[in-house]
């Protein structure tokens, strides 16, 4: 498995089955605010001390779709990079993240259509030592041809 970082481009001519890619973010109090302000979602649970404690969860938590729009990032920006087309995205969320805490979201790829120019990749986040999300996106891949 080819784990590097770098932004830019890999061409669909270019992929192979088992490609990664990875990006690390801490989840900051400032970062969940801007993601409530462009989001709309601005659920107490995420930005009110109070109702995070009163919360399941003992604090505040950071909206899934913020760690989950690190999947965006990846596809975009490292793999396959730019010119990429998102198609579908599947999510599941199997524990919160709790701000201040780093997440490192993965993007590896499953399965290449090269007729279709379609690129499959398992999505994965990590956050405080634990799966938190894991899904599978579905994009167009930029091409030579």
């Amino acid at each position: 498995m080819t784990e590097v970082t770098e932004v830019g481009t890999v061409y669909l001519e270019d992929l192979k089955v088992g490609d990664s890619r990875s990006l690390t973010k801490t989840i900051t109090p400032d970062l969940v605010q801007k993601f409530a302000d462009v989001s709309e979602d601005r659920n107490p649970i995420h930005l009110d001390e109070a109702a995070g404690k009163a919360s399941m969860f003992g604090q505040r938590i950071a909206h899934g779709m913020l760690s989950a729009s690190l999947f965006s990032a990846l596809l975009g920006e490292r793999l396959p990079g730019h010119g990429t087309i998102y198609l579908g995205q599947t999510l599941k969320f199997l524990a919160p993240v709790r701000i201040g805490e780093e997440v490192t979201a993965s993007v590896t790829v499953k399965e290449i259509v090269p007729e279709k120019k379609r690129v499959i990749l398992a999505c994965e986040a990590v956050a405080g030592g634990q799966k938190v999300i894991t899904g599978e996106a579905t994009v167009l891949a930029p091409s030579r041809g």
